[in-house]
């Protein structure tokens, strides 16, 4: 198989555009052209990967794979080319940090403010996403550093501890009778919906608290990010796992689980990589941060 990078940003402009003729018009090429291109793409491939309409081309299946992994494969050629033309040249570049949510995330963003100061001519991308996300991008190479929560096997990380905890509980609402509790202890789950975080159906911090296991809970809906589960709290559909510091709402309360439930956060990188300068740099603004800080760092696995 022989596909070219060029080819797949043709496929990837009509998979946006939703039209070839528009498609055309931005990638700077004649619409024949872009047809016949993308014509051989899909007998090389030996696939339909569009539905060509009057006025607008929809992906197949086929067409939908293929965008996803051609969007990565095109971003990370883009990473690299930017990563390899920084190294004899002033600091400059991008730095892609993935994260989940936590208000451990300031430790960052005061390194990337001082990281900019210093080299204005570094820019960074941020992604979401649970710790399940962040790490199979990480392993592919579509992300310089992961900012984890909670439990993750990092075995294959270099890794740094940050200063700070966060507590799981229960965000529910204000007019709720749990929320003249205190603590939320474990047998009182057994009896209410859930919202829980999709890696809390996997590995997580809480599997012992919670008995094993959510086999006895009922779950309602699962989430990757909070925001979207905060609304469903909100309009009642059940009570939200999750860590606290996150949601500011006048009609939302969080309450921690008993026994000081905490998750440690993680900002961890590939042992096997190479970092670019700007990265190394990153790393050693970072550190200074973290052991200034006036919460105890538990300190870090690896010096870059």
């Amino acid at each position: 198989m022989t596909m070219e990078l060029r080819v797949l940003r043709y496929f990837l402009a009509v998979a946006r555009e939703q039209n070839i003729t528009a498609a055309a018009a931005k990638i700077h090429i004649t619409q024949p052209t872009l047809s016949k291109q993308l014509m051989e793409l899909e007998a090389e491939l030996g696939t339909q990967l569009l539905i060509r309409g009057k006025r607008k081309v929809t992906l197949t299946e086929e067409g939908e794979f293929l965008r996803q992994r051609a969007q990565e494969l095109v971003d990370l050629a883009d990473k690299t080319t930017a990563d390899l033309q920084s190294r004899d040249s002033a600091i400059s570049g991008e730095i892609y940090i993935g994260a989940g949510e936590t208000r451990g995330m300031a430790f960052v963003a005061r390194a990337m403010k001082q990281m900019q100061e210093q080299h204005p001519l570094v820019s960074f991308n941020l992604y979401s996403g649970d710790d399940e996300i962040i790490a199979e991008r990480l392993d592919r190479g579509l992300l310089d550093f992961g900012l984890f929560v909670g439990l993750t096997d990092l075995s294959k990380y270099d890794y740094l501890r940050l200063p700070m905890v966060n507590r799981f509980g229960l965000l529910m609402r204000q007019d709720d009778p749990l929320s003249a509790h205190q603590t939320i202890e474990a047998q009182l789950l057994q009896e209410l919906p859930l919202i829980c975080p999709r890696q809390v159906l996997q590995q997580n911090d809480l599997s012992w608290w919670l008995g094993h296991g959510l086999e006895r809970f009922k779950v309602v809906a699962t989430y990757s990010l909070l925001f979207n589960a905060a609304i469903l709290v909100e309009e009642g559909l059940g009570y939200a796992l999750c860590i606290d510091g996150l949601i500011e709402n006048e009609r939302l309360c969080f309450k921690p689980l008993e026994q000081n439930n905490t998750a440690q956060l993680v900002f961890a990188w590939r042992r096997t990589s190479m970092l670019s300068q700007a990265s190394k740099c990153f790393l050693e603004i970072l550190k200074p941060l973290l052991k200034t800080s006036s919460v105890s760092s538990a300190g870090s696995s690896a010096q870059p």
